[in-house]
């Protein structure tokens, strides 16, 4: 519930008299809790269909000397069966480096690979099949931790290294200087629909895909390119998702070539839907990190220096840990100047299951680095760590050039964390938590607050761009098609809102239609918060040259200038006439004025040069903060988040509802990752986490009993669709101040005096194992 004290006025929302700004319900959310929402598994299947299924390997490396398939194929039900050598093109899905084979040829690199897949008369006898291979494999050496990696020099990608002035002699000069090693836990996407694809066998040799994917241009050509065809002869279809959170962002693909592969070779529909166990040990995780930490600093807790190495666990391929990495090295400063800074990156590769794309791509391991290192410095001075943090931001008009060479032009953090310390009581609440531990041998709370600055944009320059398909027919009502995907995050309401808004209509005489690639092609994947900034604009784009031409015809019409029309509430008025868009549409259609177009968007002023990691990466950045309070036992290491304030930085809101919903919903999910879901491989890299009585994420249960979400007010200092700002990402990482309110619960079991040894997840064992080191440490000083 929202606290009353000290309103913020919601300066943010649109006018309420307009259609962007509008808190509208998601545009299937009647169809979501009716279960009328048809997602891949539930299209009507075709007369025929068979059921796919894939067999992994049971080990994390070694020669893969045969496959046994004769009982598969003996199977009841059993159509067919594939191993890499029945791939009829490319036996590679690897978005950027093609390392990363459909199925395992000649080796296996992580225990849950695929290896073969079968295809049968229903669900179970695929599965069943599955189960029925056996493999010859050489057992060889396997690394499975960042630390193995290190060692041997095992990495999937060169390493990186970020330099600004000389880091080692500023250290060398500091008054303090401190170093520790910090390490933050992967995260299963575990979104609700597991991945699923269906596969229709096309004249011509042709093959349309449904599937559950936020980057269907990709899937295309990876289709493509596994059948040996043309991008053309590929189409990929994709209303809904349910839930995707980076994970079906590349993932998706291997399990749509081997869906369209096997219809291929059977000339039937194939489905593959993957049971949680196989999609929790099949597919990729958020990257784990080691990250080492050298600081200096004065006694004001300013840091003069920092050398910071970032080690992440990216599995036996490349997938998308380049850019994913470069991304973490890019938000290692979160709000904070570092003026001498070394930050090196190296992209460890290990066998496992490889890496990939999850909500802040990077970004949150980056933030978790460098609050890790805030904390560690106000410890040892002593000093309240908002008081550090707040010593450390950026500032306006010095101070604000970043590592990487950006100028930080629109710093709204000094201002936002100053309102949030007041409305949220940081400074009474310190008082009151400090004099409650004090009495409280057992039961120990902490608070902090932390800064969120988040760079909008694809890192992956070419990315920035999108495109529309808008139709009016000529009963007035408007089909609108954009490279975007829908997965439960109100991207098609938003877009749906800015071309009801462009053409005067409600929104529901807009109707926004399943991304599919015959229609916008070589759309760039719904990722790192983009799709509003980019798909808005495109949508508008094509929306304002149809309300060019029906305001030239409608200027005829009315006797009046083209310019003096205008477009509301269903009207097309010019001078003291009007006409009803409907009626409009009507005689525009039988003038011959042509009532379809196409819009386009591209991102203007990023630039960098990947190599150097240097220049212009971001359109502009996304800001908020949160004050989080928890309360830890300390004789069990339980704990829970009692309240929480939140000011985020929305510009200005196409929708308040849907960023309210996805500001709670990323502070969540970032608890989860910070403090509970843990991922635990055994010793023969088996994942031993895979599915929901092993693995804990958060539920509405874990939602604090007192919570405040405010929006900034303000709007966009660039010219991004209606000054909006994107809204998907950078609330993971509000739940930085859950995990650092931990820290302080668990510091104040010796008086504060030491910083605690605490990794993410905090799980209930590592908070038991912290408060018990800090005692003995205590106890040594005493």
């Amino acid at each position: 519930m929202n606290d009353p004290r000290v309103p913020l006025p919601d300066l943010a929302v649109a006018d309420a008299s307009t259609v962007v700004g509008m808190p509208l319900p998601h545009d299937s959310a009647s169809l979501h809790v009716s279960g009328e929402a048809a997602y891949t598994d539930d299209l009507p299947e075709p007369k025929g269909m068979l059921h796919a299924a894939v067999g992994i390997s049971p080990v994390a490396h070694g020669r893969l000397r045969a496959v046994h398939l004769d009982a598969v194929r003996a199977a009841p039900g059993v159509v067919d069966a594939i191993v890499a050598a029945d791939v009829p093109g490319a036996n590679d899905v690897g978005p950027i480096v093609h390392d990363d084979p459909i199925l395992a040829d000649g080796g296996v690199q992580f225990a849950g690979q695929p290896v073969f897949a079968v295809a049968a008369t229903s669900v179970e006898a695929a599965r069943r099949a599955a189960r029925l291979g056996r493999f010859d494999v050489e057992p060889l050496p396997a690394v499975l931790s960042i630390e193995e990696a290190m060692a041997a020099a095992s990495f999937v990608l060169p390493p990186v290294h970020v330099r600004r002035g000389d880091a080692a002699a500023a250290l060398a000069r500091a008054p303090h200087r401190l170093s520790g090693t910090v390490r933050s836990g992967g995260q299963d996407h575990f979104y609700l629909e597991g991945q699923v694809a269906l596969a229709i066998p096309r004249e011509g040799g042709a093959m349309h895909v449904h599937c559950s994917t936020q980057h269907p241009g990709e899937v295309q050509h990876m289709v493509a390119r596994a059948l040996g065809i043309a991008d053309h002869d590929v189409v990929v279809e994709c209303r809904r998702m349910g839930g995707g959170f980076g994970g079906k962002e590349t993932q998706m693909s291997l399990f749509a070539c081997v869906a369209a592969i096997l219809a291929r070779r059977t000339g039937r529909a194939v489905k593959l839907r993957l049971d949680r166990d196989d999609d929790m040990r099949s597919t990729g995780k958020r990257h784990a990190f080691v990250h080492g930490y050298d600081v200096g600093y004065d006694d004001e807790g300013r840091i003069l220096a920092l050398d910071l190495t970032l080690a992440s666990r990216c599995g036996f391929s490349a997938d998308l840990s380049g850019p994913i990495n470069d991304r973490a090295v890019f938000h290692a400063d979160n709000a904070y100047w570092l003026p001498d800074v070394a930050i090196h990156s190296y992209r460890c590769r290990t066998n496992t299951v490889s890496d990939t794309a999850f909500r802040g791509f990077g970004g949150p391991q980056g933030m978790f680095a460098i609050e890790a290192v805030i904390d560690a410095v106000a410890r040892a001075t002593g000093l309240d760590p908002l008081d550090v943090r707040k010593a450390n931001l950026y500032g306006t008009s010095e101070r604000n050039v970043t590592p990487y060479g950006m100028t930080v032009e629109d710093n709204i953090a000094p201002g936002l964390i100053e309102h949030l310390e007041r409305t949220s009581r940081y400074r009474e609440r310190r008082a009151e938590i400090t004099a409650w531990n004090e009495a409280s041998p057992v039961i120990r709370r902490g608070l902090a607050l932390t800064p969120v600055k988040f760079g909008i944009s694809f890192t992956a320059t070419h990315y920035n761009q999108a495109g529309a398909l808008l139709h009016v027919y000529s009963d007035g009502t408007v089909l609108l098609n954009h490279g975007g995907t829908e997965m439960g995050q109100g991207l098609f309401t938003k877009v749906q809102q800015v071309v009801a808004q462009e053409l005067g209509l409600a929104p529901d005489r807009v109707r926004v239609t399943a991304s599919d690639t015959s229609k916008v092609p070589n759309a760039s994947p719904t990722a790192a918060s983009s799709g509003s900034d980019l798909n808005g604009m495109a949508a508008r784009d094509a929306a304002r040259t149809l309300r060019g031409r029906l305001a030239a015809h409608a200027a005829r019409m009315l006797g009046c200038a083209a310019d003096a029309v205008e477009f509301r509430d269903g009207v097309a008025s010019g001078g003291d006439k009007s006409i009803p868009f409907a009626k409009l549409a009507r005689a525009a259609y039988l003038a011959r004025v042509q009532l379809s177009a196409t819009g386009f968007y591209a991102t203007p002023k990023v630039h960098y040069d990947p190599k150097s990691l240097t220049g212009r990466p971001f359109f502009y950045f996304s800001y908020g903060a949160a004050c989080a309070e928890v309360a830890i036992d300390t004789l069990t290491g339980e704990h829970r988040l009692l309240a929480v304030d939140i000011l985020h930085d929305v510009g200005r809101s196409l929708n308040p509802a849907i960023d309210r919903g996805q500001i709670e919903g990323g502070f969540l999910q970032g608890w989860g990752w910070l403090a509970m879901e843990e991922l635990v491989w055994d010793a023969k890299g088996e994942l031993r986490t895979h599915a929901p009585s092993t693995y804990k994420i958060p539920t509405s249960r874990d939602w604090p009993a007192r919570a405040r979400v405010d929006f900034w007010p303000g709007e966009n200092r660039e010219a991004t669709i209606h000054r909006s700002k994107a809204v998907g990402e950078p609330p993971f990482m509000l739940a930085l101040a859950g995990f650092h309110a931990l820290r302080d619960a668990v510091a104040s079991v010796a008086g504060y005096r030491y910083l605690p040894d605490l990794d993410a997840p905090a799980t209930d064992e590592r908070i038991l194992a912290a408060v018990d080191d800090l005692k003995r440490r205590a106890e040594t000083q005493a």
